[in-house]
């Protein structure tokens, strides 16, 4: 199936009546957009077998791997409609007038108001829950806001599907046709245009530190600045502590070749570096994690820019003075396929070599070996921000590495404990973004309710009429959510 990129000449029109939809969408009730987003969901799933078979052919990921992404993606549409007729995420404040002050204390109320138009890119790596109906999708739907989505370039059939189950449901519940708009574009002007247009409010976006720097500063040299919301670029470190490791550097070997090479090693969350203290148990888990990698088998990519970038990074790390394959796949990786391999070197080179902190995309990482805490509190004082950072520790490691930790917890968003960093869960306390290069704006998470926040922005009310205020800011509280009231949360009327 051939899919033509929409004309550069055509974008000025579909945003205008973008713009047009979400004047009339954002007047619907929270209840409405609820009812919207569950029928997303039922639509992609009566998508049935269609959707996953078409995926497959275009990525390259096992049918297994696809239903569950699928069952996320339905998940977030769901609970993001849930959460966004609850109303927590408006963050209503009521002040009440108060005339016997001198001055006079004016009544003011203030919540969360949509923004407007909202540009997400597709992600190659999550055909679903990161693209077409995705999170930035599903939280710009819920806070009030139309959508245009730019379909990926290496699944366009696969975000056809869901994009016509969204125009499904769109036609279902009588909304505007244009609350959803799909279109196509394998050059960098498309995405230009579309960042750059006047009606465009903010942009969403996954995938690689380029691509999401690019739109970063298109929306920033706009007359009218709009926030771009990049995930990005993250190698996730991972901190073996002396106490931990002489209790489990085996097992903990184990669980770490899973996590490096799961889906091919093609999440954002992949752990790409490993710092060890130098001794007996990081030699151990060093043989054991390459005895472990080499002996998963090598499998197909998402797409052949992936697998070209993959091994071109990790022949380039590997080709670094200092930095030594340990072990990588025994078995000899075939057209679009990627081998694991796990390397390792030392403190001092690692610090004065930022070549070796770059992100290699893919099922590769690397065993950092430090002297001491000093030296590796130095290692990560060199560090980017990232998306999470994971310690290996028992109480006794974290109440002996202060110092560590506390660096640590300056430069990532979710903070793990003896656990791997890929798996996330979709749940209102998961922090999903870090400190830039992770993302472009570390005070929001593209996973969970909260990231509905992103596509909106306060308005505050003074002296208006009851009548004429929103149902969210009424005296009576009819939508009965939870408001804060002369600093006092409640549901009660006033």
């Amino acid at each position: 199936m051939n899919f033509k990129d929409t004309p550069i000449a055509e974008i000025d029109a579909l945003m205008e009546r973008s713009w047009k939809a979400f004047l009339v969408y954002r007047e619907r009730p929270l209840s409405d957009r609820a009812a919207f987003m569950r029928i997303i969901a039922e639509e992609m799933d009566a998508s049935g077998d269609e959707l996953i078979t078409t995926a497959m052919a275009e990525t390259n990921l096992p049918e297994a791997r696809l239903k569950n992404e699928r069952n996320r993606t339905i998940f977030q549409l769901k609970s993001y409609g849930e959460a966004a007729e609850r109303g927590d995420w408006l963050e209503a404040r009521i002040d009440t007038a108060d005339n016997n002050r001198n001055p006079p204390k004016p009544d003011i109320r203030k919540m969360l108001v949509p923004l407007g138009p909202v540009v997400v890119f597709g992600a190659s790596n999550f055909p679903f829950a990161y693209s077409t109906a995705g999170g930035d999708t599903a939280c710009a739907f819920a806070a009030g806001c139309s959508v245009v989505v730019k379909a990926h370039p290496a699944h366009p059939a696969t975000s056809a599907i869901v994009a016509t189950a969204i125009q499904k449901a769109i036609s279902r519940c009588g909304l505007p046709e244009d609350l959803f708009i799909h279109v196509f574009g394998t050059s960098t002007e498309t995405g230009k245009t579309l960042v750059t247009h006047k009606r465009t409010k903010a942009v969403g976006f996954t995938g690689s530190y380029t691509g999401g720097k690019a739109l970063f500063d298109w929306a920033n040299q706009r007359k009218e600045p709009i926030p771009v919301f990049a995930e990005m670029s993250s190698v996730n470190p991972v901190f073996l502590l002396p106490d931990q490791m002489e209790k489990e550097p085996e097992k903990t070997a184990e669980m770490y070749a899973g996590s490096i090479t799961l889906g091919v090693g093609q999440f954002c969350t992949n752990p790409g570096l490993i710092f060890g203290i130098k001794g007996d148990a990081l030699e151990k888990f060093k043989t054991v994690l390459g005895e472990k990698i080499a002996g998963v088998a090598p499998a197909k990519m998402l797409h052949p820019g992936i697998a070209k970038a993959y091994h071109e990074k990790k022949s380039k790390a590997l080709s670094q003075q200092g930095n030594t394959l340990i072990k990588e796949s025994t078995v000899k990786a075939g057209e679009l396929e990627g081998e694991a391999a796990v390397a390792t070197t030392t403190a001092s080179v690692f610090i004065n070599n930022t070549v070796l902190h770059e992100e290699v995309f893919g099922p590769y990482s690397m065993i950092i070996e430090c002297a001491d805490e000093k030296e590796m509190v130095e290692a990560v004082s060199k560090l980017e921000g990232q998306l999470t950072a994971t310690l290996m520790a028992t109480e006794k490691d974290m109440l002996d590495y202060p110092d560590l930790i506390s660096e640590v917890s300056n430069i990532c968003g979710r903070f793990i404990v003896n656990g791997v960093p890929t798996g996330v869960e979709v749940c209102l306390a998961m922090q999903h973004g870090g400190p830039f290069p992770a993302t472009t704006d570390s005070r929001f998470t593209s996973v969970g309710a909260d990231g509905i926040k992103r596509f909106a922005r306060p308005l505050a009310y003074q002296n208006w009429p009851d009548s004429q205020l929103p149902d969210e800011l009424k005296n009576a509280n009819p939508l009965q959510i939870y408001r804060t009231v002369n600093n006092e949360p409640t549901k009660n009327s006033i």
